[in-house]
């Protein structure tokens, strides 16, 4: 087995192998793909048999975590032919490319999971919680609408569209790629201090996203009243209509289901009205709209003093603590480090020392930092060991709980 990262102009030999083991993707989305996405990505392939067998893709983003900008990226595309599965390809590839993300200083680097089994070996833990919520829509005929509407009996999203309409004058349309300055200018002013960690917007993460729901039969609605925009989001058709990421104004509730409602009503003209009913996905919804959640990435701790050095303290608090990590993957990680932090100051110092006052495997870190678990609960963990001390400065440090990741390819 060799492995390497490839040229990026060799890039376009692993479609080939996207295509044998990720056959729900259609040749429009891997058109989008191999001509925008794999243009500045990097990609790591195991070759045998004078093939390339196996692969693991990393598509570089810019996270804000924090006060910070750091690089990122995301794992995709891990895929190995079926005749060589169970010889430890993607083992090899995921330790090269972690080896390389500790040389490029990247905090963590993160997954949208096939199993959530796969990765924990590699002390991968789940660090995103998405919401997810539902809008049913009734396409019936036309006339049978026109009498429903008369008999004032309309219900969901119908009875939004006549309440709204009849009250608010607004305009939706789907973004071109030179709205995404307008769009980089309305999350960052409206959205942005709601998180800690996120992945930056700015004009060619809106390009990006807007050819990416393009490749899907969609695209990115812009909500707008009186010229200003007011809300936006992303849409995808190919297998029904689906919403992800709403992003609008708190006023603009009803316009957004309003909206929502008309490309509801263009899909049941496409199906010739062959579908009496619509549920309709949205992802990543609003907390009000939120029927259920589940977990969604997963990350890793990549670059432990860089991750270390973006947290917060509470204004009040003053930390100074030290505690062993063991990581078995990455073991420039395995260090005694120190964090330390003045009082009225909420940035930390973050070094090298020799005296500890625990021990935390690398994942049980990751949970803790990410909010996934207590410090209280430290002590009841297989391979943990902390004291009181420890426990009480810990508690000083701001979790990163506040997450904002739906980053799909």
């Amino acid at each position: 087995m060799k492995v390497r990262k490839l040229d990026p102009e060799e890039h376009s030999k692993t479609r080939s192998l996207w295509e044998e083991v990720f056959t729900e993707d259609t040749k429009a989305f891997l058109d989008y793909y191999y001509y925008i996405k794999t243009k500045d990505n990097q990609i790591y392939v195991a070759e045998e048999d004078n093939q390339i067998c196996s692969m693991l893709q990393l598509n570089p983003y810019r996270l804000q975590i924090e006060k910070g900008c750091f690089p990122s990226a995301y794992i995709i595309a891990v895929a190995t032919k079926e005749a060589y599965r169970g010889r430890g390809f993607m083992g090899t590839l995921l330790r090269r490319a972690l080896e390389d993300m500790y040389s490029a200083k990247i905090p963590f680097t993160f997954l949208m999971p096939a199993a959530e089994a796969i990765y924990t070996p590699y002390d991968f833990r789940f660090i995103y919680i998405q919401n997810t919520g539902e809008l049913e829509y009734s396409v019936s005929g036309e006339e049978e609408r026109r009498e429903t509407l008369a008999a004032q009996s309309v219900t969901g999203l119908e009875k939004v569209v006549t309440e709204y309409r009849d009250t608010q004058k607004m305009v939706f349309s789907d973004a071109a790629l030179w709205n995404a300055e307008e769009m980089t200018d309305f999350f960052n002013r409206h959205f942005a201090n709601q998180w800690q960690v996120y992945a930056v917007r700015n004009e060619a993460y809106y390009q990006t996203m807007i050819m990416e729901q393009q490749s899907e039969k969609g695209g990115v609605r812009l909500m707008r009243d009186n010229g200003s925009l007011v809300g936006m989001y992303a849409y995808a058709s190919e297998d029904g209509l689906e919403i992800r990421e709403p992003l609008y104004l708190p006023q603009y509730r009803d316009a957004f289901r309003l909206s929502v409602c008309e490309l509801a009503e263009a899909a049941d003209r496409i199906s010739q009205g062959r579908q009496k009913n619509l549920i309709i996905k949205v992802y990543a919804c609003p907390a009000d709209m939120k029927e259920k959640e589940h977990s969604l990435i997963m990350a890793r701790i990549v670059c432990l003093p860089v991750l270390l050095g973006t947290l917060r303290v509470k204004s009040e608090a003053a930390v100074d603590c030290s505690f062993a990590v063991i990581d078995p993957i990455i073991r420039q990680n395995s260090r005694v480090w120190r964090i330390i932090s003045r009082p009225g100051e909420e940035n930390v110092e973050v070094r090298e020392t020799e005296d500890s006052e625990g021990v935390l495997p690398v994942n049980v870190l990751t949970d803790l930092l990410f909010g996934r678990i207590s410090e209280k609960e430290l002590s009841q963990i297989d391979g943990v060991i902390v004291t009181d001390h420890l426990t009480e400065e810990f508690a000083k440090i701001t979790k990163l709980t506040k997450i904002f990741l739906n980053e799909v390819v």
